[in-house]
């Protein structure tokens, strides 16, 4: 039996933390190849990028697998990477986007597995998955977001402080940072917080003390009243000075923070990062897709809690399987429930980049402060939080 009476924790990092450049980086290049595919007329079921991204003391390096229109310079990926550092707000010795080393090592993608990906490639008559795996999607009614509440207060803090530092309003906050809530839930709903972490690096000069006042407040806007924590578990940079950060003080790279990317722990996740990849990837597109459906479900008020796992194999286009899980907080036919999601969407590669339209430079904006719970925008970004299947669903589950 699940327990309702617990703690339960999530962190975050910031756009500048080490990770999230690279993750950054590779995600402004799928942007890239998108924007030049559209530019140039070129299909853009054909366009692929696999960009992975090291960072470190002033170099980055690019490593991965590209197909696209021809024509992409090398110039311009390079000035794609020290634009997306420069937006973050590196200019520090360490790390400066004007003056960094960038390593261009990106290649054409193997045509072994174009041949399994291609609509009509050798025996496939149907695009099939870029590559094989699980993927997961979760929703929660704990908020109105429908998603976990200490993740989303986690990404909130560092998000707000962000754009304090970057309005000009804060500029004693640097880019790298991490925050880390911890919730206390009673009857499996949160009704308090117990505890706040947030380290986030600093100029030059200022005491611990200093920091503790000036993150206390944007700690206060984000939680709900009266659930800051006491004295005693509200922990700001607990080792104290922090000026060197970010690939300077510590080397990054792309697709190493999963768990703050999706569901802060509170649901499982796949066995694939989602950034640098362009949506034939199914590590990243069935992802959204299980969200998609995960949080229309609970929006629906068919459950509380909504999981849902789907797998593909490589080459193949239908999914291999399709598992839902309500925490017993639904009284429907969860096996139903599976067949009718399956009517409501096209699980297929191609099936899920028409219906979210995914075709799309929208990915750099996805980096930082998670993938999930942010709002539908009106250009296509972040499509998989619609709630446009609620009353089909409900129909189809009477």
């Amino acid at each position: 039996m699940t327990p309702t009476d617990f703690l339960f924790t999530s962190e975050s990092v910031s756009e500048g933390h080490p990770d999230k450049v690279c993750d950054r980086v590779s995600d402004e290049i799928v942007d890239l190849y998108f924007t030049k595919a559209i530019e140039a007329g070129y299909d853009l079921s054909k366009v692929r990028v696999a960009c992975e991204t090291a960072a470190t003391t002033n170099r980055v390096s690019l490593l991965g697998e590209m197909r696209g229109p021809k024509g992409i310079e090398r110039d311009e990926i390079m000035h794609t990477v020290r634009q997306a550092i420069k937006d973050i707000g590196y200019e520090q010795d360490g790390f400066h986007w004007k003056y960094l080393t960038v390593n261009d090592w990106l290649h054409d993608q193997s045509a072994d597995i174009a041949v399994g990906v291609d609509a009509g490639s050798g025996t496939f008559t149907e695009e099939g998955a870029g590559d094989q795996g699980i993927m997961f999607g979760y929703a929660s009614n704990e908020t109105p977001e429908l998603m976990p509440a200490p993740l989303l207060y986690s990404h909130q803090i560092l998000k707000a402080m962000a754009d304090l530092r970057h309005s000009g309003a804060r500029p004693e906050f640097l880019p790298d940072a991490k925050s880390q809530v911890t919730l206390r839930y009673s009857d499996g709903k949160p009704v308090d917080v117990d505890t706040v972490v947030v380290s986030t690096q600093h100029t030059d000069g200022l005491s611990a003390d200093d920091i503790r006042e000036l993150v206390r407040p944007v700690v206060q806007s984000v939680l709900p009243e009266g659930w800051f924590p006491t004295e005693e578990n509200f922990y700001v940079n607990p080792t104290g000075k922090f000026v060197i950060g970010g690939p300077d003080g510590d080397a990054g790279l792309t697709g190493r923070k999963i768990i703050v990317d999706t569901y802060g722990g509170a649901a499982p996740h796949g066995g694939g990062a989602f950034s640098g990849k362009d949506p034939t990837k199914v590590d990243r597109s069935a992802a959204y897709a299980c969200r998609y459906l995960a949080k229309n479900v609970v929006a629906a008020g068919l459950a509380d809690r909504c999981t849902l796992q789907v797998s593909y194999a490589i080459g193949v286009a239908k999914p291999l399987s399709i598992n839902v899980n309500l925490h017993d907080t639904g009284d429907v036919d969860e096996r139903k429930l599976e067949n009718v999601l399956m009517q409501v969407m096209n699980l297929s590669p191609r099936g899920i980049r028409t219906t979210l339209d995914l075709n799309k430079p929208i990915y750099a904006r996805t980096a930082a402060y998670g993938h999930f719970g942010r709002e539908p925008e009106a250009d296509g970004g972040f499509s998989w939080e619609r709630l446009d299947l609620v009353d089909e669903i409900k129909r189809a589950m009477r």
